[in-house]
């Protein structure tokens, strides 16, 4: 089962809590047991699995990618400005694993699902949500 989350982005690095999304894809898919995997298209973007419990985080990943990870001083910034951005997502990754254990996603208290925004803002940023599984409810 497949289906495609749409979201939009607001500033040009963020992340963006898309768990209560990824959770509505499972609870419509009729699943309980087997995988979830994220993919996030866009070569300017990321999924990661980080703590929910505030935003400060997040807040702090940015700010750390943002102090590894430059704007401004790479090769492809004379292109189209955005370097770092591709080599930020390139470093987290565009996708997760997450398993679906009894039709609920296998995260701890504290995890989220995460959209990672490097080159935004965007209007119309995807995530590839594909549900495999043993058994239907």
């Amino acid at each position: 089962m497949r289906e495609i989350i749409q979201l939009a982005s607001t500033v040009r690095e963020e992340l963006v809590d898309i768990t209560p999304q990824v959770e509505a894809v499972v609870g419509n898919s009729g699943i309980r047991n087997g995988l979830v995997a994220l993919y996030a298209q866009g070569a300017t973007a990321a999924i990661m699995i980080q703590e929910n419990w505030d935003d400060s985080v997040q807040q702090d990943v940015v700010e750390l990618l943002r102090g590894l990870i430059p704007q401004g001083v790479w090769r492809h910034d004379a292109q189209d400005g955005n370097g770092d951005s591709h080599l930020k997502s390139g470093l987290v990754g565009p996708s997760e694993t997450v398993p679906l254990i009894d039709g609920r996603l296998g995260l701890s208290r504290w995890q989220n699902i995460f959209f990672c925004e490097f080159d935004g803002p965007r209007g119309d940023r995807r995530v590839v949500c594909t549900i495999i599984g043993d058994e239907m409810s």
